[in-house]
């Protein structure tokens, strides 16, 4: 379980931030999400350099691009921090949390919201570019859930409270949704271009590898879909637990 907390304590970025602070990063650092950096990790961590407090609680994962830490919190707010100083460079705000990590892409940042839209901001001053509102967003729903009763009573899932974090590839951005299904809209303008209905909520983060885009589901089964087009390349049905649904 991922511990929520309502600051960012930036003694690990900072150690390391000759390392990673690139143009381009995204939720586990790249498209195949492989949390792998090209520098070593801190030795030790001797104190907190400086701290920053967000209204609200946060389970984003703070991404660093070009000497700035993004991060989103159940404030509604994506946060734009100086990694230097620990001071804010801007926040947005949209109208529900921030459980999304950010992608930064050439310029631009790209972030979902429990308000069920998918944003794009200039990195450096926050503005809307554009925003895409999908069909809304939703907890996974399951009868019976954790073995309550009445079993037949359908009940939403309160651990599931993360949500997709974009990866941009050759032009789109990627994401899952609570409305079960993956899309693929324009980086620069969020137009639409595809879209792939799952079975269940789609709250996984998509990683691509070689024009593949791999994807969880809570309907237990791992998607494979074709980057350009959408296309199921195959699904696998993993084991579920129909009490549990960890």
């Amino acid at each position: 379980m991922a511990v929520a907390s309502e600051i960012v304590l930036a003694a690990i970025f900072l150690c390391t931030i000759g390392s990673f602070a690139q143009s381009s990063t995204m939720f586990r650092g790249d498209l195949a999400h492989t949390g792998v950096f090209g520098s070593a990790a801190p030795k030790n961590i001797k104190h907190i350099l400086w701290e920053f407090k967000t209204g609200g609680r946060i389970f984003s994962s703070p991404v660093v691009a070009d000497g700035i830490v993004y991060v989103g919190s159940d404030d509604h707010s994506l946060h734009a921090i100086d990694a230097g100083k620990g001071r804010e460079i801007w926040k947005f705000q949209t109208e529900a949390n921030v459980n999304s990590t950010a992608a930064v892409a050439n310029g631009s940042v790209y972030v979902l919201s429990l308000d069920g839209n998918a944003y794009s901001l200039d990195a450096r001053t926050g503005k809307l570019q554009w925003k895409f509102q999908s069909a809304g967003e939703s907890r996974l729903n399951a009868p019976g859930l954790y073995g309550l009763a009445p079993s037949r009573e359908v009940i939403p899932d309160v651990w599931d409270f993360f949500l997709s974090s974009p990866a941009v590839y050759d032009g789109l951005v990627y994401f899952g949704s609570g409305d079960h299904n993956v899309y693929a809209l324009d980086a620069n303008t969020g137009e639409f271009r595809w879209k792939y209905l799952a079975s269940d909520v789609v709250h996984s983060s998509p990683a691509i590898v070689n024009g593949v885009l791999y994807i969880g589901c809570w309907d237990g089964a791992l998607y494979a879909l074709n980057a350009k087009t959408g296309k199921l390349a195959w699904k696998f049905a993993t084991g579920t637990d129909p009490t549990h649904f960890m």
